[in-house]
């Protein structure tokens, strides 16, 4: 493992490519500040290219398309975000039911 602040070098052969919201809810008032820090590490077909062929997308999702993400790479064929969404919904609803059940 190498630690890098580079995103084409981070993205360099990687079987998957991650990446969750910038601004979360209470940080409005760095939004403007966080976008031009992480501008450089939005999810985008360039970026994707970096990675291996066949390399997959992954968002914990609310995506904020144009943002973190970008809506081809958000939408596209290597994007699994919606299984990923999926696995997490299930779960949850495990991790409910043992707490209901207890």
């Amino acid at each position: 493992m190498k630690l890098t602040g580079d995103p084409r070098a981070a993205a360099d052969g990687s079987d998957a490519l991650y990446t969750d919201v910038w601004i979360s809810m209470g940080d409005e008032e760095e939004a403007d500040s966080r976008r031009a820090a992480l501008a450089p590490f939005r999810l985008d077909a360039d970026l994707l290219a970096a990675a291996k062929e066949g390399a997959i997308v992954l968002h914990c999702l609310p995506a904020h398309p144009g943002e973190e993400i970008t809506a081809d790479v958000l939408y596209g064929k290597r994007s699994a975000v919606w299984d990923q969404a999926e696995n997490r919904l299930h779960a949850q609803k495990a991790l409910l039911e043992a707490l209901l059940a207890g």
